[in-house]
């Protein structure tokens, strides 16, 4: 199952796929018709479900134009607020489906929620982290503005999760890569993984605040903190910006 983004969303820039301005600009294009990375719920519902109770408040961060919230809605998870920083996004899903009583739109910046602490039960983001690192050239070393960026954003999640609440991130970043990011202990949280895809592997990181991390990721979000080693070779997650990003993450 392709991702839902056809060629006439490619930047020329992958840098432009963290600008407000350049995602208004497609959602006006596209409106509200369903658009997935790494795949609808289907490819992933049977990892999604464990993590997932009846009356569970769901967040869903950086939503786009994705079905997930209604996928959800439809699976009896009535409870389901989505927030974009696209205004025209909102707008357009909110138009949508109207009729999902359920489902509330907001537009809100993912680094500054407006909800009070421990609003939800579980937060749901898929791709949306991967868009503020496409950037990014070498992933063992990761800019401080992009770390600190995601950390602005953890740190959101963590402080509107009630405890025992989960945050499930969607990615095709491998767990050596991402989950130094997660493994910080000011989260609050336990960190675990599973995948799913045939040909590609995706990832589901399902992080459980009020439980602890373990040693081992406990020294792997500490690597993070430490000066890039000019012995390691950089490996490169795009060779240049005439890459097409959202290919990479087609099923």
């Amino acid at each position: 199952m392709a991702s839902g983004m056809d060629r006439p969303w490619l930047p020329d820039s992958n840098v432009r796929y963290r600008d407000r301005c350049f995602w208004d600009s497609q959602y006006r294009k596209v409106g509200a018709a369903p658009a997935e990375w790494f795949g609808g719920l289907s490819c992933f519902r049977e990892q999604l479900e464990v993590e997932l109770h009846p009356g569970d408040r769901i967040l869903v961060l950086g939503c786009g134009n994705s079905a997930l919230s209604s996928d959800l809605f439809r699976l009896g998870y009535t409870d389901v607020t989505s927030i974009d920083y696209s205004p025209v996004c909102i707008a357009g899903m909110r138009a949508c489906y109207a009729q999902c009583q359920g489902l509330q739109w907001l537009v809100m910046d993912a680094r500054d929620l407006a909800f009070a602490d421990g609003t939800f039960d579980v937060v749901l983001e898929k791709g949306t982290l991967d868009s503020m690192m496409v950037a990014e050239t070498d992933p063992w070393n990761v800019s401080p503005e992009t770390t600190a960026l995601l950390d602005q954003v953890l740190k959101e999640v963590s402080r509107v999760l009630r405890p025992g609440g989960r945050f499930v991130s969607i990615t095709f970043a491998q767990p050596h890569f991402r989950k130094r990011h997660y493994a910080q202990p000011a989260y609050g949280w336990s960190l675990r993984h599973s995948t799913y895809g045939a040909d590609f592997h995706y990832f589901l990181y399902v992080m459980c605040k009020g439980q602890a991390l373990s040693p081992a990721d406990l020294e792997l979000g500490r690597r993070l903190h430490e000066p890039p080693c000019p012995a390691c070779p950089p490996s490169f997650l795009q060779a240049s910006d005439s890459e097409d990003y959202l290919s990479a993450i087609e099923l």
